[in-house]
C-alpha cells in the first residue's frame, strides 16, 4: 500500500502492514470455520489454539523460563498499578519506586491507595530527563518488592539495564517497550504490559508472573483482581479478549518472522541511532529532552526554539502525512515513537522533513 500514513503514534500504535493485511483476509471467515473469531466462544477449540499459541509464542521470543505464568488480562497497565499492590503487599512491608516518570508516579499514586510506598530513586530534581543511576537505588529493609517503568513514553527515557534486587521481587512496567529487545526474564519477579504500543492492539494486556509470587492476597481482592484467578484458569476465566489475543499472536508470529527478540533490536537501534543522530547534529535546532545514557529506543522526544516553531513543525509534518508527532500534553515538544512496527523507511522520511524543515526555518 503506498497511502499509509507515517504513523508515529504513541498507543495505540503503529502494526506490520503484514499482520494487518492477514487479520483482514481472515476476518470474516477464519480458517474455514464459515465464522469470524470475534463471534466464537472462547471455550471453543479454534479459539483456544490461538490462545495456547500465542503464550507459546511469547515465551519462545522473550525467553520466559519455567516457574513463570503468562497472563492475558484486561484494563491496562493501569488496573496494573492497583493490581500489583494488591497482590503482593503484605503487611509491615512497603511498595518501593524508582520514580522515572509520569507513568511511575502514577503507579506510585494507585499504590498508595493500598499501603505504604517508599520512593527508592526518583529522576524528578532533572525534569525525569534521566533513567537514576543503579547507584542511586536505595531499596528499604521492609520492601515488599521494586517497581520500575521500563521505559517512559512521555518523556522518552529507558532503562539500558536494571537493578539487581536480590531477594525482593523486581517488578516491570514494560507496556512501550516489551519485546523491543531480549532479556532475561529470570531478574524480574512480575512484568506486565498493555498490548498497544508493541505487542498488538488495545483490550489485552500482558503479565508474566513468578509462579512464588501467585498466592492468597493479604487484602480483601475481587476475584477478577487476583493473579492466582487467571492462572489456575490459564486466563480463561471470564471471557478474555479474543480479538486482541489473536493479533497479539499474529503480531508475534510476525516478530519471529523477523529473527526474533535479537533482530528486532538491531533494527530498533538502527531507527533510533538515525533519529538522534539527525537531532544531534542540527546545531541545537533540535534538541533532545532525554540525557543520552538513557535516551529510549522507542520513543524520541525533542523540542525546538520555541512552541511556536514546534506548532509549525507538528501541522507541517501533519500535511505531509506523518501521524502522533506532537508530544504528550503534560509536557509539550515533539515525540517520534519508533515501536517494532515502525519500519525503517518511515523514520528515513521523518528525518528528511526534519531537514527540509530546518533548512526553511533554522
Amino acid at each position: 500500500m503506498t497511502n499509509r500514513a507515517y504513523n508515529f503514534n504513541a498507543g495505540p500504535a503503529a502494526l506490520p502492514l503484514e499482520v494487518l493485511q492477514q487479520a483482514q483476509e481472515q476476518f470474516v471467515n477464519y480458517e474455514g470455520s464459515g465464522m469470524s473469531l470475534m463471534e466464537m466462544s472462547h471455550r471453543g477449540a479454534i479459539y483456544e489454539g490461538v490462545h495456547q499459541q500465542a503464550e507459546a509464542l511469547l515465551r519462545e521470543l522473550f525467553g520466559i523460563p519455567e516457574g513463570y505464568k503468562v497472563l492475558f488480562v484486561q484494563g491496562g497497565a493501569s488496573t496494573q498499578f492497583a493490581m500489583v499492590p494488591m497482590n503482593l503487599l503484605q503487611p509491615g512491608k512497603a511498595a518501593s519506586f524508582v520514580a522515572t516518570g509520569s507513568w511511575a508516579t502514577k503507579a506510585i499514586q494507585e499504590a498508595k491507595l493500598f499501603g505504604e510506598t517508599v520512593v527508592a530513586a526518583s529522576s524528578e530534581a532533572d525534569k525525569y530527563n534521566r533513567i537514576p543511576s543503579l547507584a542511586e537505588i536505595a531499596i528499604p529493609d521492609n520492601a515488599a518488592y521494586l517497581h520500575v517503568t521500563s521505559n517512559e513514553t512521555i518523556e522518552g527515557t529507558q532503562w539500558a539495564e536494571y537493578p539487581d534486587t536480590g531477594s525482593v521481587p523486581l517488578v516491570a512496567d514494560m507496556s512501550s517497550d516489551i519485546l523491543c529487545r531480549p532479556l532475561d526474564i529470570s531478574k524480574f519477579g512480575l512484568i506486565y504490559a498493555g498490548a498497544q504500543k508493541n505487542l498488538g492492539p488495545s483490550g489485552v494486556t500482558i503479565v508474566i508472573v513468578r509462579e512464588d509470587l501467585i498466592g492468597t492476597p493479604s487484602l480483601t481482592v475481587p476475584t477478577m483482581l487476583r493473579y492466582s484467578t487467571h492462572a489456575k484458569n490459564d486466563s480463561l476465566y471470564n471471557t478474555p479478549p479474543t480479538f486482541a489475543i489473536y493479533m497479539t499472536n499474529l503480531v508475534l508470529q510476525w516478530v519471529k518472522a523477523q529473527g526474533g527478540a535479537a533482530a528486532i533490536e538491531q533494527a530498533n537501534r538502527e531507527k533510533a541511532e538515525l533519529l538522534y543522530r539527525t537531532i544531534d547534529e542540527s546545531g541545537d535546532f533540535y534538541r533532545g529532552f532525554a540525557q543520552k545514557d538513557s535516551r529510549s529506543l522507542m520513543n524520541v522526544t525533542f523540542r525546538l526554539g520555541s512552541e511556536e516553531l514546534e506548532k509549525k513543525f507538528a501541522k507541517e509534518s501533519e500535511a505531509e502525512g506523518f501521524v502522533g508527532l506532537k508530544g504528550h500534553r503534560s509536557v509539550g515538544g515533539l515525540r517520534a515513537s519508533i515501536y517494532n512496527a515502525v519500519p525503517l523507511s518511515s523514520v528515513r522520511a521523518l528525518v528528511d522533513f526534519m531537514a527540509e524543515f530546518q533548512r526553511r526555518n533554522g
